[in-house]
Parts: structure tokens; sequence; C-alpha cells
């Protein structure tokens, strides 16, 4: 009860008086009613409930559009009431559907009026006022039996530790629980809540940093640093040098492998930052060592293109690839004839056993398992759940794990939902790609847009084009889907030759669908978001977006990327009819700018932990207070607070 925050307040020292209402400003008046009633219309429609509230400086009304019966007992004549609310109208005085509060005249008055007053989260059959006295009447109580909290014993077997010295700045925990319901001033309000939310954060971190702790005493890494001797031919063989930023994240990851403890890593990187490569050369180090490895990514598609790169690169090393998809398994009994070139062009020699395994949920199924696992790669992190990823992980005798993300990662989500993993940032772009520019269109353009897309398929360039929806639902006919939008689409680009994917496509059919399109024998695809991971075709240079406003920012980044992969300029073209302020905003970030961590922290703050991560990812963290977008200072604090409070590694 004494946790239940307020969801607004009401300075309720100085009531407005009715007649300076002002149209559609939210404002607290006070008055008794002088009349009341139900209007009821013509046969057949609803009647509505209305009284008139009288303050001495004028009248205002009150009206309900759907008449209760208990309504004319309770706004009966003489009742003073409290009104919350907008007025509709000033000719006369009009509010709709208000919030209202009786004023019973009584020994805790001055509990409800006179002062800031707390509006909470009511249920059914519990009124404003009986909620607010409960909660006045718990802190007289209890107030006094509120501690402060310790940190809990670390699981090495520490005593409790409490935060050294209290919170610079900050009230007590007792305090702040009174302030949060019955401020002095407005300002106490978000003072109360840091600290609040900070023992929230702390509780979390305390959480986060003890499954690492207890990980690390329960398990010992598995010998994986390598010694490069796949590494330095697969690396002269690539065709490309690895960036500043990627050479520096492999050396981190190098030293895990090599360590004490398992790797656990997060690796992020925008778009065609080049994770790819990295993930390559980590698990190189592992197969070097004698150990298999495993890489799971969320779609069929983004899997079948991962084993053709893995294939292509690993195979004149003379290491085994696998696929294991829901509807694709390569032998796992071949042996592998492939051989390796010293660098010196002497002699080949045939090399171990230990091979690569690449699939999507397929891996996490009883039937699948890999002998001597001693890496576990998980590409576009976000799309999986922590449950998923500890399944794959279980697979094995603690084994590295390094968990990929296109999607960077919010900073506050960083210390949180990853708290438990090392975080690693690839933040630089590979040099030789073409720019790529975002432009947000109306439907009226569309006609102009395709000839601009024809322009670029005579030049040979080729194109997506994706729509929200495979098929056209009853309830949002204004939503396009693909599966009605291709011929559209066929004849707005006749005689281009146009292919169609989706996800209730036959995986086979998919398969050729994508190789057909790399091979620029379809010059423009028509499909949903299913591309949005991985597919990389260095000559798809424009990408059309129709319903964009449909899509995430995060979601519509990760589409963008598909494009300006190769040389050549691209363009993004975002087709939206979106009328609300949130939605413009959204698509206009994306006009401005590229950059990936930036659009992870507006698209944070304009939709919120819960929608940007799904339920799975964002569940475990029920927070009262904390706030998931505002609160870094906070997150990173109780952190720190949280790593000093445990004992050193050994003690």
């Amino acid at each position: 009860l004494l946790l239940h925050k307020p969801r607004r307040y009401e300075d309720r020292r100085k009531f407005l008086p009715i007649r300076d209402l002002k149209l559609k400003e939210a404002a607290t008046v006070r008055g008794k009613i002088i009349v009341a009633g139900v209007k009821r219309f013509k046969k057949g429609t609803r009647a509505m409930f209305e009284c008139v509230l009288d303050d001495g400086t004028a009248r205002l009304h009150c009206r309900w559009w759907q008449a209760q019966p208990w309504m004319e007992d309770w706004y009966s004549v003489g009742r003073e009431f409290l009104v919350f609310g907008k007025a509709d109208s000033l000719k006369p005085r009009n509010m709709d559907h208000p919030e209202t509060e009786f004023v019973e005249p009584g020994e805790d008055e001055f509990i409800h009026v006179n002062r800031i007053v707390p509006i909470h989260p009511l249920t059914d059959g519990l009124t404003a006022r009986v909620m607010r006295s409960l909660i006045w009447r718990a802190l007289e109580k209890f107030e006094g039996l509120i501690e402060e909290p310790t940190l809990g014993v670390p699981p090495s077997g520490g005593s409790a530790v409490p935060p050294k010295g209290g919170t610079p700045n900050l009230p007590s925990r007792a305090n702040s629980v009174r302030m949060i319901h019955f401020p002095e001033e407005l300002t106490d309000v978000e003072i109360a809540r840091q600290r609040l939310a900070l023992d929230e954060f702390v509780a979390l971190q305390f959480q986060i940093q003890s499954r690492r702790k207890k990980f690390e005493a329960l398990s010992k890494a598995l010998p994986c640093g390598g010694d490069n001797h796949l590494m330095k031919p697969f690396l002269a063989a690539l065709g490309f040098k690895l960036t500043a930023a990627q050479t520096n994240v492999l050396k981190e990851i190098r030293a895990d492998m090599g360590g004490t403890y398992p790797m656990r890593r997060l690796l992020q990187g925008d778009v065609g930052s080049g994770k790819t490569a990295v993930a390559a050369c980590s698990a190189l180090m592992a197969l070097e060592s004698g150990f298999n490895v495993a890489l799971m990514a969320p779609t069929e598609i983004l899997a079948e293109q991962h084993f053709r790169n893995f294939e292509k690169w690993f195979q004149p090393l003379g290491v085994k690839v696998e696929l294991q998809t829901g509807s694709r398994k390569t032998s796992r009994n071949q042996p592998s004839t492939a051989n390796i070139q010293s660098s010196g062009g002497h002699a080949s020699r045939i090399m171990h056993h230990a091979s690569l395994c690449i699939g999507t949920h397929a891996l996490l199924t009883g039937g699948f398992d890999l002998p001597k696992l001693g890496l576990v790669i998980i590409d576009e992190q976000h799309k999986f759940g922590v449950t998923q990823r500890e399944t794959l992980v279980r697979k094995g005798n603690y084994p590295h794990l390094l968990v990929m993300t296109a999607t960077p990662i919010p900073r506050t989500l960083g210390l949180t939902l990853y708290g438990d993993l090392d975080v690693s940032v690839i933040d630089e772009m590979p040099g030789g790609r073409g720019a790529i520019k975002t432009f947000v269109r109306a439907t009226d353009k569309l006609p102009k847009v395709f000839g601009f897309i024809r322009e670029k398929i005579t030049a040979g360039r080729q194109v997506y084009i994706v729509y929200p929806r495979v098929e056209v639902a009853d309830t949002d006919r204004d939503i396009k889907a693909v599966t009605k939008e291709f011929e559209n689409v066929q004849r707005a680009l006749s005689p281009f030759k146009i292919g169609l994917l989706h996800g209730r496509i036959k995986p086979a059919e998919k398969e050729k669908i994508m190789a057909d399109f790399r091979a620029n024998k379809i010059q423009a695809l028509v499909a949903t978001s299913l591309i949005e991971v991985g597919v990389d075709v260095p000559n798809a240079t424009v990408m059309l977006i129709e319903n964009a406003e449909h899509f995430g920012l995060a979601q519509l980044h990760q589409l963008r990327g598909r494009i300006g992969r190769g040389a050549h300029e691209s363009f993004c073209i975002l087709i939206s009819e979106a009328k609300n302020e949130e939605s413009q905003a959204r698509l206009k970030i994306l006009e401005q700018t590229n950059d990936g961590f930036k659009i992870a922290e507006a698209d944070l703050k304009l939709r919120g932990p819960g929608e940007l991560l799904g339920q799975e990812q964002s569940g475990a963290m029920k927070l009262r207070f904390g706030n998931l977008v505002e609160d870094w200072t906070l997150i990173r604090q109780a952190r720190e607070k949280v790593a000093k409070g445990f004992p050193p590694a050994g003690t």
C-alpha cells in the first residue's frame, strides 16, 4: 500500500474559480450542486446525466453520457464536490466525464484539501478519498518502521552491506515514502521518486551481479584463446582489412576466451558495421583450440545466409560448417575433405574435427547435441529471450557466449537487461560504402517514387519494397499487405521481374527467391519485415517502405540497413499518412540521422522499454518508481554501489 505510486497530483491549496476556467486546460474546481438530473433523448438513444456546480463565481455543467442508476443519489443537490477535468466549452462552461470527489466534512478533511493531494490508481468500488485515507493511516502507523535497505548477502558469504553514508542529496527511504504520497511542494515528488527508484535499481543490480558472481564461482573457462593458425590465412583471404574498432573488439574477445571465467559478452554494432567478420574470428579461436562452435540466428533466411558465408570462408581452411534449421539439415556424419594451404605454399594438411554448426531455434531442441561445445554465438540477440539463450548454453559445459545485436542497446537497458554481460561496441563503419539518404513522403507521391525506382532498376540496381502485413485484415483495411500489393507493384514496374517474399512461403521457395534476387534475376523484392535482419545484397540500393508508421524506429533502421551495403549511393523512402505528432516525430528522426545509437535512444523515449523489447525481454523488470528511459545516472550509481558491496573475487 505504501508503495502504491500516485498517478498524478492536485494542488488543492487554492482552487481555480469556475469563472477562470480556460478551454481545454485541466483544472480543479470546488463547488456545491444546485441542480442535477437525467436528460433523455429520442426513444432508443442513451440517457445523459447532468449536474450543475456553483462556487459563487460561476456555474459549471458536468455531464456523463451514460447515466447510471446511482448517480442521482450520489450527485444530489446541496452536496459539495471537487471536480477535475478540461472545459469542453465556456458558453456555458461544461465538462464531459470529469473526475469528481465528494467533500465530506470530517476529522480527516485536511488529508484531502488545503494541500498537494495524491490521486492514486484505483479499482472498482474504491474511491480516491478512501485510498488516500488508507495510505495516510498506514503512514501514521508504519513510517517509523521503514528501514534503510541493505544490499543483501553476497553469494560468497559476506555480511549484508548497507549503503555507506546514505545517498547524497536524497532523503531517507521513510521520508521518501511520505513525500511521494503527501509532498509539501510538487518538487518533492521527483526527489522522492529518485530515492525510491535508486532502491529499486540497487535491488535489480544486486540480482544481476549476484547471478554473475555465482556463475563465476561455479564455472571454469574452456581454453579457447586459439593460436592463430586458422586466423592468419582467414584474414589474408578475407579480401578486406578489419577496421580498428573490429580489431579492438577481437582483443577483448580473445582475452575473455583465454581467461579464467567463461566469456559472457554482448557485441553491439550498427547495421553493416562488420559483426559477422568478428563472429567468424571468434569462432576460429575456439576451432583452433579444438572446440566446436554453435551459431544461432532468428530466421531461416539469416541462418542460410550465414551458412553460405561461413562455408565460403571456412571450407578452404578445412573447417566443416553444418546447418540445422526446421526445414534443412546438412549431414553431420560426412567427413570434411577440405584442405588448407600453409602460408608459404607448402604441402596441405587435413584440419581438425572441430566444426561450426549454424541454425535457428532448431538448435534448442532436445534432439540437437554438439559435443565439446566451446563457443555459442547468438545473432540478433533482441529476437531471443534470456531463457532461449540459456537453453543453448546448457548444451555444453559452460561454453563461452557471444551475443550480437545490430539494434544498439540504449545505455539504461545495457546496464539492466544485459547487465550480466560485458559489452563491446563496434563504433566504426567499413570504408567504401555508399551513403544512404532517407525521405518521408505521403502516399500521393507514390507514382513519382515508382518512376524513380524504374530509373534505378534501368541503371542496374535492385530494390526492396516492404509492407507491414501478409494479408489485409478486416479490421485494418487501410494497412497494406504484400499479397494484395504484389500485383500493383508488378504493373508499376513492368516489364522488370518482381519477387514476393513473406513468412508463409515454404522455406525451399524462400531460398530460391533469395538466390534469384542475389543473382539479379529478380530486380524488385516485395516483402514483409522478414528481410529486416541479415539479408546482404550489395546491389540493392533502394528501400521503399509503405505504411511506415506501423513499424518501430529500430525496425525501420534495421530495414534501411539492407541497403547501402555496396559502393553505390542508396535511398530509403518511407511512405506514411500518419497525422499524429508522435508518428511524424519518429519518422523525422530517421530522416535526420543514420546513427543507430541515437535512434535506439529516441525509440526508447517514444515507446518505452515494454513495447521496445517485447514482454519476453522486459517482463522481468517490474519497476514502480524507476524509469528505464531517463534514469541513466541512477542506474549507473546503483551499479557502482552494488559493485563496492561485493567482496573481492577469491575472498
